[in-house]
């Protein structure tokens, strides 16, 4: 068996989501100092991990739960961990560089392109891959807009470097039609004042380009209600969410990891996913529920698991997680 630790990819990253974690602390594994992991304890347990499981994380981002899963590994167990961002693959290598088993590879990529990652690492086929879609505050401070209380250039790429050709929020809200920016907000942030929102990033557009993050917040403050501006949650908040998405084509990533992880996957696998808005959490459902009615898969909750009164007083940012598990029962190939 070939051993190759803290493997990073060179290959370009197409912009894709796959570097968000936020979190809750938990004794149920260490972690990195000054990161927390939602439904970490949760997750393991469902995941059921065997000292000799072929494990996948596509979604690095803290490495809390990396940590955790490569823990429960043994001498014949291999851990996979992947992300977009450059820097989460440095965090995990960081995380893990104590750990004298298992096999472990740290890969710099897009989760959709799993299959071909693991062609690349000579491995046919894997027994659990989680896929936690929660921010991280790490990218707060990535110098790309994701805040809306920065000055950052509006990129929202996930990839560190995104090529000259490549879509960001700057392209979306200083030169797309003012239909296509209210379907944006409205679709995959589900934001009820998208319309508005749209008509004044155009009206403001028109004055002067959108630079940073920050102007774009002020400018949806403007087009919102009195009432909306001083709510529980920013009134950027979803706009900043649908672009986020539309950026990095967030969902059609998502559906083409999973299916690609269930591609690989042993019968007896699982595949579980931490979701944290309700766009996402539909997809996954839906997809699930899927291999479920092929006779594919058996879901392990009917209804997703959500974070303890515990947890979420502690950490806030946890009260929208849902976590969903399947087990592969058939496998085609």
């Amino acid at each position: 068996m070939r051993t190759r630790r803290f493997k990073s990819s060179s290959d370009p990253v197409p912009s894709a989501r796959n570097s968000r974690e936020t979190g809750h602390r938990t004794q149920a594994a260490s972690q990195p100092p000054g990161h927390t992991s939602v439904l970490l304890h949760e997750a393991i347990e469902h995941l059921a991990i065997r000292p000799s499981d072929t494990v996948v994380d596509a979604t690095l981002g803290g490495a809390g739960h990396a940590r955790a899963m490569a823990e429960l590994l043994g001498e014949k167990g291999v851990f996979i961990g992947i992300d977009a961002d450059e820097a989460a693959v440095k965090r995990a290598e960081a995380a893990l560089k104590d750990l004298r088993k298992p096999e472990i590879h740290l890969v710099t990529a897009n989760f959709r392109n799993l299959p071909l990652e693991l062609e690349k690492l000579g491995i046919a086929r894997i027994d659990k891959a989680l896929f936690d879609l929660g921010w991280s505050g790490y990218q707060l401070s990535a110098g790309r807009g994701f805040s809306f209380q920065t000055d950052e250039p509006l990129l929202m790429t996930y990839a560190e470097h995104p090529g000259p050709d490549e879509i960001t929020a700057g392209t979306i809200v200083n030169e797309w039609a003012e239909e296509s920016i209210a379907d944006i907000i409205f679709g995959w942030g589900e934001e009820r004042y998208a319309r508005r929102i749209a008509k004044r990033i155009v009206e403001r557009r028109a004055e002067r380009p959108f630079r940073t993050a920050r102007e774009l917040a002020d400018a949806i403050r403007e087009a919102v209600p009195p009432a909306y501006r001083f709510g529980r949650i920013h009134p950027a908040t979803r706009t900043f969410q649908a672009l986020r998405i539309a950026v990095n084509d967030e969902m059609g990533a998502l559906e083409t990891g999973l299916a690609g992880a269930w591609e690989r996957m042993r019968e007896g696998g699982r595949i579980a996913v931490i979701t944290f808005h309700s766009v996402e959490d539909r997809a996954v459902k839906r997809v699930m529920a899927g291999w479920e009615t092929a006779g594919e898969g058996k879901r392990i909750v009917r209804s997703p698991i959500k974070p303890s009164r515990e947890e979420t007083l502690e950490n806030p940012r946890a009260r929208s997680a849902k976590l969903r598990v399947i087990e592969k029962i058939i496998s085609h190939t």
